[in-house]
């Protein structure tokens, strides 16, 4: 049962109509205390896929390994990757539609099936954005954070990609 309330979250997160930013980003963005528009985008930024369309979504079923994107079409699919990866002793890897990273948030993640959850991914990730901006002060500034807390450089690349995302939001 949960695993299909995760298929149709996954498939109303990554299949939104353009008019805005989706209700699960709203419900969450709200339990956390950020903005949707910019979870939407930051989300968008780090585990976009490209449509048919040519617009990017936010792919719940995105891993990044060591620095390269994998992309399943299924949960299940992602769970034995990540689960693989982890038993070969791989550890930065990137989950989810937030892409939290094994890595430095393990004790969050708690486990690859909880870790690929779409709502409880969102709701870590929202939490990472929290912190960052309480550290900085500004959202936009956070989002960059968020990716790269201690590489100012990357930061304010990753910075401009989620500002490219909220600015193609109606």
């Amino acid at each position: 049962m949960r695993a299909a309330l995760a298929a149709g979250l996954a498939l109303t997160l990554a299949t939104q109509a353009v008019a805005g930013v989706p209700e699960g980003y709203h419900r969450v963005a709200q339990a956390e205390g950020v903005p949707a528009d910019v979870l939407y985008a930051l989300a968008a930024a780090e585990s976009g896929a490209r449509l048919s369309t040519g617009a990017a979504r936010p792919w719940p079923w995105t891993l990044n390994v060591g620095g390269r994107p994998e992309r399943y079409r299924t949960y299940r699919e992602a769970l034995d990757a990540l689960e693989r990866h982890l038993a070969a002793g791989k550890r930065n890897i990137d989950i989810g539609l937030m892409q939290v990273n094994w890595r430095w948030h393990e004790a969050r993640l708690q486990d690859p099936a909880r870790a690929l959850d779409p709502y409880r991914n969102l709701r870590i990730g929202a939490a990472i954005l929290r912190e960052q901006y309480e550290r900085s002060g500004h959202w936009l500034e956070a989002s960059g954070l968020y990716h790269a807390p201690s590489n100012t450089t990357n930061a304010a690349r990753h910075r401009a990609r989620v500002q490219h995302h909220l600015e193609a939001l109606p």
